[in-house]
């Protein structure tokens, strides 16, 4: 390996262990790094690239990274980057998930969870106002959004998430005579890293379907999800709260709560949340079993949107020339929305409703929103809080 790409590695590392504040802050820390400092790209190609996985199913921020590696050193250097950059969270969340479990073996409450899980509420209650007001601009974008939000309250089934998200693209798309005509080339499209992406969403599904093994089916539950999820991690809340609390009852609410709570105050990617629920999954199979789950569902969850991205970036630049895929994305983007916002609802009924709770939920949204106190700050104290007053 060329010095060059030890040092891209070094960087990837350093990124992983401070870019907190989920995908903007992580693009603001690449662009100082990596543009600014040492010109692994250029701001152009940074924000493209950034704009491409933004209409790409899974975590936007770590295909960016990713995308990052493979135009410098190809795809070798790429899924090093992948690995650096998820494994600090991956770890961290598999050991909490750990920890809690053997809280819960010695008997021990979830007490000093209690102040974090109405903040975890606070938090997407947040994310859900913030994408809103920056990518719903038109009445037909506040229509999808409004009527998805519904819809995935009142119907919770794993496939209605998709289903969703497919139908509000599709919707704007039959307005992309509203989008301007860009002058186009022919495009090459190399087909290989799209079957391999299609290949194990098939393998995995058969598999899951004659074994019935419960890693191979998180596998392909976390698989299946991070190919279908736009709108990065907070989008995934609802669609993960639905499958593995609702329909499932791999977790509980509580439990769910604070692992989420619990990513906030970490660095690197909120996808990183999977692999707490994978292992805590795995409860019934012992500690080998639940750290084999971690592992699998945090394969599963990042890698069809690396196997997209290695894709679509060989041909993106005259992809997004076509209106039809400009337009779709009004409507995903208000799908995505709607989803977030009733998760907020969502996660909020399991919490006792208390005013004291309540007013945790507001208090965390108004000091996210009108102080520029860092989020991990607030999970911290949270924490600290409730270690100190548990009951």
């Amino acid at each position: 390996m060329r010095p060059r790409n030890y040092i891209f590695l070094k960087d990837v590392a350093y990124l992983s262990l401070t870019a907190f504040g989920g995908p903007q802050a992580h693009i603001a820390m690449m662009l100082r790094l990596m543009v600014e400092k040492r010109r692994y790209i250029t701001e152009k190609e940074l924000l493209e690239l950034n704009a491409l996985c933004q209409i790409l199913p899974g975590p936007s921020s770590t295909q960016t990274i990713t995308a990052i590696g493979f135009k410098v050193g190809g795809p070798n250097l790429a899924y090093l980057t992948l690995l650096v950059w998820i494994a600090p969270a991956a770890l961290i969340m598999i050991g909490a998930a750990l920890l809690i479990s053997f809280l819960q073996g010695k008997g021990a409450p979830l007490g000093f969870t209690r102040f974090i899980q109405p903040m975890a509420v606070g938090f997407v209650a947040f994310a859900a106002w913030r994408i809103s007001s920056k990518v719903v601009h038109t009445k037909g974008g506040i229509i999808i959004m409004v009527i998805s939000a519904i819809l995935s309250f009142f119907f919770r089934s794993p496939w209605v998430f998709p289903a969703l998200l497919l139908a509000g693209g599709s919707l704007t798309a039959l307005r992309f005579q509203d989008q301007p005509v860009l002058e186009k080339k022919p495009m090459r499209v190399e087909w290989a890293n799209f079957f391999l992406f299609l290949g194990v969403l098939i393998a995995a599904a058969l598999l899951g379907r004659y074994t019935q093994l419960r890693a191979v089916l998180l596998f392909e539950n976390f698989y299946r999800n991070g190919s279908l999820i736009f709108g990065g991690g907070q989008v995934l809340i609802p669609v993960m709260y639905t499958e593995f609390v609702e329909f499932k009852g791999y977790l509980s609410s509580k439990e769910f709560l604070s692992g989420f709570a619990m990513v906030q105050a970490l660095p690197g990617p909120v996808f990183s949340f999977c692999s707490y629920i994978g292992t805590l999954s795995m409860r019934p199979y012992g500690w080998g079993g639940q750290i084999i789950g971690g592992v699998v569902s945090t394969i599963g969850i990042f890698l069809p949107g690396t196997f997209l991205i290695f894709f679509v970036i060989r041909f993106w630049e005259e992809l997004r020339k076509y209106r039809v895929i400009q337009a779709s994305m009004e409507g995903i983007n208000a799908v995505g929305c709607g989803m977030v916002c009733a998760a907020a609802i969502m996660l909020y009924h399991p919490i006792e409703n208390t005013p004291y709770n309540f007013g945790l939920v507001v208090a965390t949204f108004v000091l996210l929103q009108w102080t520029r106190i860092p989020a991990p700050v607030l999970i911290l104290a949270g924490l600290v809080v409730g270690l100190l007053f548990p009951n």
